[in-house]
């Protein structure tokens, strides 16, 4: 008897606390570590890893041709006739040999000069090595940006969901109050019926900003690479953070920081080493090589009447191409337009990471300025709701009045949310113009 009661009060206790355990099982990611998650598992960037990982391994394949190179053959060959040959004697007498003709050969090449093809071949693969860890470094950055934008306005949607049931809040008091006072005969029925019409119409508002909610919750989770239908809550306030850099070290830092330009000037390096590769035809190739041979009419290539079982050679070649109708001529001539376009898209590519630092540092103080406004906008706005609110119930004023003063109470609350937003997000977008990965958005 004392046991079942234990397993029945055991049972209780699990079930009372089941939704707790279900609570705690809620993951709270704030933004800081929404964005290491996402710099962690976000599968775009896995893709930029790999191809940074095959540029390395095409660097040690570059570098690998400056060695000799080994390579080997075997071959058989059946002949239409026996191969024959006199012997002078004493006697003379004519000796055939086997039909069959089995060959083995082992080639060793050392490249001497190759118009500096295998050196600019090398170098070339280094600077794509280096601009592939810069196109990592910008994929990065463009994950952060996106990751804390998306942050943002999901805490901004999760704040206009606030403001939308504060709305609705006031709507339905001021439905009640008018019912009230129509009940009793004090106002008409318009009255009620605008309280409905403003009621139906927050209550689709909030409808509204709790999809934003969830969508934009899905998008978070699909950036970090979580589970869609894992329990997350992303945690964070729209809390004003300083700014104090100046305009020109911002520009400073990011002439110094950006990855896209380090990229622009490594394209024009290799450029450089492309348009060196096509002027290497211009030169004569020279190298060393060394091959022994193996003959016989068996597979075991061990001689035969007329053919020694081995012999090897060794010797220097040089091959120079004179003519060849102009293909190196225009391929170089080609190559140094290639240079010339990347080194105009390179000095744009400054103007316009300068513009960019410039856009987003005038968003930065326009947010700032709009934050003071709408603040106070936003007392204003309440002042006027309560009196306008008070007057009603002395029936001083209108539904209208009331009506009115809500609408504008809601907006100027929509305000502050959105200037503060905007501020936080204009932060983010400098930082990236800047080239920094300044994941917390707070001042260095």
């Amino acid at each position: 008897m004392r046991s079942s009661l234990l397993a029945c009060m055991s049972l209780f206790a699990v079930l009372i606390l089941m939704p707790a355990l279900k609570a705690g099982a809620r993951e709270v990611i704030d933004l800081e570590t929404a964005v290491k998650m996402g710099l962690e598992r976000n599968q775009s960037l896995q893709a930029v890893r790999e191809t940074l990982a095959g540029a390395e391994y095409g660097v040690k394949s570059a570098r690998a041709a400056f060695g000799p190179r080994f390579k080997t053959s075997y071959s058989y060959t059946r002949l239409d006739e026996h191969p024959t040959a006199r012997d002078p004697g004493p006697p003379p007498r004519e000796i055939k040999d086997s039909r069959n003709v089995w060959n083995m050969n082992f080639n060793i090449y050392q490249p001497l000069f190759t118009g500096f093809n295998i050196l600019s071949n090398f170098e070339k693969a280094r600077l794509g090595s280096d601009q592939a860890g810069s196109q990592l470094d910008r994929a990065e950055l463009e994950l952060i940006l996106e990751i804390q934008s998306t942050f943002l306005d999901l805490l901004t949607a999760r704040e206009s969901v606030r403001v939308a049931q504060d709305s609705l809040t006031r709507l339905n008091s001021q439905l009640k109050v008018s019912q009230s006072f129509y009940d009793v005969g004090l106002v008409p029925r318009l009255d009620v019926l605008q309280a409905q019409v403003d009621v139906a119409q927050a209550e689709q508002d909030l409808i509204s900003a709790g999809n934003i909610v969830d969508t934009l919750t899905a998008r978070m989770s699909m950036l970090l690479n979580l589970p869609l239908e894992q329990d997350v809550f992303y945690q964070g306030e729209l809390e004003f953070m300083p700014f104090m850099l100046k305009f020109e070290e911002c520009r400073e830092r990011a002439l110094s920081n950006r990855p896209d330009i380090f990229i622009a000037d490594k394209s024009v390096q290799i450029a450089l080493k492309d348009e060196r590769i096509t002027a290497s035809s211009f030169y004569p190739q020279i190298g060393a090589s060394f091959d022994y041979f193996r003959r016989g009419d068996d597979p075991t290539v061990s001689g035969s009447k007329l053919q020694d079982k081995s012999e090897w050679r060794a010797g220097v070649q040089l091959e120079w191409t004179f003519f060849e109708w102009g293909r190196t001529y225009y391929a170089h001539k080609q190559a140094g337009q290639d240079i010339r376009r990347l080194m105009s898209e390179y000095e744009h590519l400054l103007k316009s990471v300068a513009f960019e630092v410039k856009s987003s540092y005038l968003n930065i103080e326009e947010s700032r300025k709009r934050i003071s406004v709408a603040r106070q906008a936003l007392e204003e706005a309440r002042e006027s709701f309560r009196m306008a609110q008070a007057r009603y119930e002395a029936q001083v004023g209108t539904n209208t009045d009331v009506l009115d003063a809500q609408a504008k109470l809601s907006g100027a609350e929509a305000n502050l949310i959105r200037a503060n937003a905007d501020y936080l997000k204009a932060l983010a977008a400098i930082y990236n113009a800047m080239g920094q990965k300044n994941i917390t958005l707070e001042a260095d």
